[in-house]
C-alpha cells in the first residue's frame, strides 16, 4: 500500500463522512449486530454478504485489477470506521488488506491476474498465518517448515491465532524453507518463505475454536498443514525472504493503531451519551472529562494518520509508534469511559466492556507492543 498507489494523499483521499456515507449499511449491519456476534463468537452471515458486497475489500487492490489503488491513509480509516462499529471485522479487514497489498507489491504477473481481482470483488477473503505456540512475537522461531519436492513445496506445521480461520479462502503462510542463515532480523530471520496456501489444499485444516476474551468474532484460530502440497507458484516473493518483506510491510504505514482508534472513538461516544442522557454534560468536572477523552483519541488518529502519510524520514518506526500509541490511548480512554458510566459500566451486557476487552487485545496482536518498544529502542 504505497502512496504511488494513488489514494494516499489527503487530497485524493474521500474525509471520513465520505467513507462513513459510502459503507453505511454495513456499518449499520455490524453495529446493531455486534453484541450478538460477540456473544456467538462470530460474524453473522448477513455482515459478511454485506462486506463481500460493499466494494470496501477493494480498497488496497491497483486500478488494473479491479480496485481504486488505496493507501494506507486510505485503508487506515476504512478500518478507524468498521472498528468503530465492531473491532472483530476491522481485524478481519485489516489482514485482508495486508494480504492484498503484499500480491500487489511482490507477487508475480499471474499472482496479481490470478487473486487480486477476487480480493476487490469481494468473491474471496485473505488472511494470515504467521503466529504459532512459542515462537515469539518477532517469528524468529517457528516450526512450519517447507521442503522442496518437484514441482513445489511441502508444507507442516501448525498456525495459531490466525484471524480468519475457516473465513478466508486462502492464507499468507510463513514458513523455514531453510536453516536460518545467521542473519541479526528485527523480525522473522533468513531461510524463511512466504506462501500463498487456498484454504481447500488438502492437508489444510482451519479451525476458528479459539474461545477468546476479545475480538470473539474475528473468527481466529488455528490452522493446521499435514503434508501440504503447494506449487512453486504458490510462492510470494523470493525464495528465503520472508523477513524482508515483513520489514517492508512496516514502512507502508498500515497500522492496526486504526483499530485501536476505532474502539476509542466508540467508547468516547457512550461516554459522551451516558452523561447527556443523565444531564451530567452540565457539571463541569463531567465536561472535563469527556474534553480528555476527546483529546485522547484525536492524539491517536493523528498518529495513525500520520503513518499513513509516511511524511516521516522513518515511516517504519512511525508505523511502530502509532500502534504503540493508538492502542495504549485507547486503553485509557476505554479504562476512563468506564469509570465516568459508573455503576451503568459495571453491567456484563454493556458494550463498553466489550471495546475494552477488544482493545486489550490490539495490544497483543503482532507486532505486540512489548515487541514495539524493543524494536523502537534499538534505533
Amino acid at each position: 500500500m504505497s502512496s504511488a498507489d494513488g489514494l494516499n494523499d489527503l487530497a485524493t483521499v474521500p474525509t471520513r463522512e465520505a467513507l462513513y456515507e459510502d459503507h453505511r449499511h454495513l456499518l449499520d449491519l455490524l453495529r446493531s449486530g455486534a453484541a450478538e456476534a460477540d456473544d456467538a463468537g462470530r460474524l453473522p452471515q448477513a455482515v459478511l454478504t454485506a462486506m463481500r458486497s460493499s466494494g470496501i475489500l477493494a480498497a488496497a487492490v491497483p486500478p488494473e485489477y479491479g480496485g481504486p489503488g488505496g493507501g494506507a491513509l486510505l485503508t487506515n480509516r476504512l478500518i478507524e470506521h468498521v472498528a468503530e462499529a465492531d473491532p472483530s471485522a476491522a481485524i478481519i479487514l485489516y489482514q485482508h488488506y495486508a494480504v492484498s497489498a503484499r500480491i500487489g507489491e511482490r507477487g508475480t504477473a499471474e499472482q496479481r491476474a490470478h487473486y487480486l481481482p477476487r480480493l476487490a470483488s469481494g468473491e474471496w477473503i485473505a488472511a494470515s498465518a504467521w503466529s504459532e505456540s512459542g515462537a515469539g512475537a518477532d517469528k524468529r522461531n517457528i516450526a512450519t517448515t517447507a521442503r522442496r519436492v518437484d514441482g513445489g513445496w511441502i508444507l507442516d506445521g501448525a498456525k495459531t491465532f490466525t484471524t480468519g480461520a475457516g473465513l478466508a479462502s486462502f492464507y499468507l503462510v510463513l514458513a523455514q524453507s531453510s536453516e536460518p542463515d545467521g542473519r541479526e532480523l528485527a523480525y522473522g530471520t533468513g531461510g524463511q518463505t512466504f506462501y500463498l496456501v487456498a484454504a481447500d489444499s488438502p492437508g489444510l485444516v482451519a479451525d476458528a475454536g479459539m474461545d477468546l476474551v476479545g475480538m470473539r468474532a474475528s473468527a481466529t484460530g488455528f490452522v493446521e498443514l499435514h503434508s501440504c502440497f503447494v506449487p512453486d507458484a504458490a510462492v510470494l516473493g523470493p525464495v528465503g525472504e520472508a523477513a524482508s518483506i515483513i520489514a517492508e510491510v512496516r514502512d507502508c504505514g498500515a497500522t492496526l493503531g486504526a483499530v485501536a482508534v476505532g474502539i476509542a472513538e466508540a467508547a468516547h461516544r457512550l461516554a459522551e451519551a451516558h452523561a447527556r442522557a443523565r444531564g451530567l454534560d452540565g457539571q463541569q468536572a463531567v465536561r472535563f472529562r469527556l474534553a480528555d477523552l476527546a483529546g485522547r483519541v484525536e492524539s491517536a488518529r493523528a498518529i495513525v494518520e500520520r503513518a499513513g502519510r509516511r511524511e516521516s524520514d522513518a515511516p517504519g518506526l512511525t508505523t511502530l509508534r502509532s500502534k504503540l500509541v493508538a492502542s495504549t490511548l485507547a486503553e485509557e480512554t476505554c479504562l476512563e469511559a468506564q469509570r465516568l458510566l459508573g455503576s451503568t459500566g459495571f453491567l456484563r451486557s454493556h458494550p463498553v466492556n466489550r471495546l475494552a476487552r477488544d482493545v486489550r487485545a490490539v495490544g497483543l496482536m503482532g507486532p505486540t507492543n512489548d515487541l514495539c518498544r524493543q524494536l523502537l529502542s534499538e534505533k
